[in-house]
């Protein structure tokens, strides 16, 4: 793999993407702020080295080829990275302290991150933020991409070599269950009163070690799990059971989202489950994931000495 980059072909992929979306040789060179010639030239190059017909012409416009069409994609997809990239070149340039890319978790946006982002808004206002929603296992491939710089996901224990992980936030486990249930009417109930229940479950896809935590928990309290409906969060988990479609075993803080015909109900096995943990590469300097680090582990250790 050649570790130099032919801007040429850059130049002449932008060339492909504007003929491709204006469909005309002219408003695509007008768009571009050149005279039509030398982009019909630089297209044919760029013909003659991917070896490829990549437009038709005819009187009605331009037309992409199959091998056109198939290429439009991924240039796309390139067009859009390099925009982000000129987005945040310009946002440090404008005199930010930096931007920071953060992915979370549904609830994990609800409770555990706001308040990070008001500190960090207070001792940085120049800091850009960008958080984007993620599933817990999509937290470890994008880390080492290095597509975000912080994970606020669910996992727990060991998730691979060069990333570090701080639990953030732990719950007591309940039952939600829809509030005509038998088992509604009481305080706490018990994990094998579940049997034969449909449950709704969080999505092993999403995250696997805590669908795998829930299903060994179960079977060392005496209950076979009846998954009947994997969902992508918790949030959907008090929707489903809303919707009459089985109970879901949720953290106790989920009450707070339950709607009315919901309720939820502590169990009488005391079952700590991690809500959120931060995680980050440690093989990746980013200053800003050192101070958020810093000041989480503060954070934390204070809350535990109350």
């Amino acid at each position: 793999m050649s570790n130099t980059i032919d801007f040429r072909l850059i130049r002449q992929l932008w060339m492909f993407l504007a003929i491709a979306e204006e469909q005309h040789f002219g408003r695509a060179a007008k768009r571009l702020n050149m005279s039509q010639p030398p982009l019909t030239e630089q297209i044919k190059v760029l013909e003659q080295s991917l070896k490829l017909q990549l437009f038709y012409r005819s009187r009605q416009g331009t037309q992409l080829s199959s091998a056109g069409a198939a290429i439009l994609p991924a240039v796309q997809q390139f067009a859009g990275q390099v925009e982000r990239l000129q987005r945040v070149v310009r946002e440090v340039a404008a005199g930010q302290s930096g931007v920071l890319h953060v992915g979370a978790i549904t609830s994990a946006m609800l409770e555990t991150v706001p308040p990070l982002l008001d500190a960090l808004k207070q001792a940085h206002p120049h800091l850009t933020v960008l958080v984007r929603e993620i599933d817990s296992v999509e937290a470890i491939p994008a880390l080492e991409a290095g597509e975000i710089d912080l994970a606020f996901v669910r996992v727990d224990g060991e998730v691979g070599s060069g990333l570090a992980t701080m639990p953030l936030a732990e719950d007591r486990l309940a039952v939600a269950l829809p509030r005509e249930h038998a088992l509604a009417a009481l305080p706490r109930v018990r994990l094998q009163s579940l049997a034969g229940e449909q449950l709704v479950m969080s999505s092993r896809q999403v995250s696997p070690v805590y669908f795998d935590f829930l299903t060994s928990v179960c079977r060392s309290h005496g209950l076979t799990p009846r998954i009947t409906h994997e969902v992508r969060s918790v949030t959907s988990q008090i929707a489903y059971v809303g919707c009459g479609q089985g109970v879901a075993l949720v953290p106790s803080s989920m009450r707070k989202l339950a709607p009315e015909n919901v309720v939820v109900r502590q169990l009488k096995e005391k079952i700590t489950v991690v809500t959120a943990a931060l995680v980050w590469n440690t093989q990746r300097h980013h200053p800003m994931v050192d101070e958020v680090v810093s000041w989480l582990t503060k954070r934390t250790s204070k809350s535990a000495g109350h």
